[in-house]
């Protein structure tokens, strides 16, 4: 259900489609978002491909953040080794304005399983933020990537 947030802003979710990438796209390449993310930006075939899978993918579950009905970024949920994760990315005009919060609020009260388990990167402070607004909370510190070094916490939604 769309909320109202801060100066009459409107934050709500809808299925994800293809035509969603293209903003999506630009929003990951941005050098600071990849650089909290501790992920880096794919190319134009490498991200389309992706989400054309995850768009596929019975057990995923992709939605669009709109404010005042404009692309914002995304929140997803796939399983993962028989767990069930969580992910957004929010272009970075809609940072620091509680838009993340109540993307992701709305999203876990549509996906109802629970644990629902979310990774972050140790040094990005305002995901982790979120994610413990949103009531999840520290479980552990996943194994460093051998490749990147990434520390990353992990926490999680019972």
């Amino acid at each position: 259900m769309p909320e109202t947030h801060g100066r009459q802003r409107t934050i709500s979710l809808r299925e994800m489609v293809p035509a969603d990438f293209a903003v999506l796209f630009e929003h990951q390449q941005d050098q600071d978002a990849t650089r909290l993310a501790a992920f880096p930006a794919r190319d134009w075939e490498a991200f389309s491909t992706h989400w054309t899978t995850v768009l596929g993918d019975a057990s995923a579950i992709a939605r669009t953040i709109l404010v005042d009905g404009d692309i914002a970024g995304y929140v997803t949920s796939w399983v993962d080794h028989d767990t069930r994760k969580v992910g957004y990315w929010l272009g970075k005009q809609f940072w620091g304005k509680g838009v993340a919060t109540t993307a992701l609020r709305q999203f876990t009260g549509e996906v109802t399983t629970r644990p629902l388990t979310a990774y972050v990167a140790r040094h990005n402070l305002p995901s982790i933020r979120v994610l413990e607004k949103c009531g999840f909370v520290h479980v552990g510190v996943a194994t460093p990537d051998p490749v990147d070094g990434v520390e990353e916490i992990v926490l999680e939604l019972a």
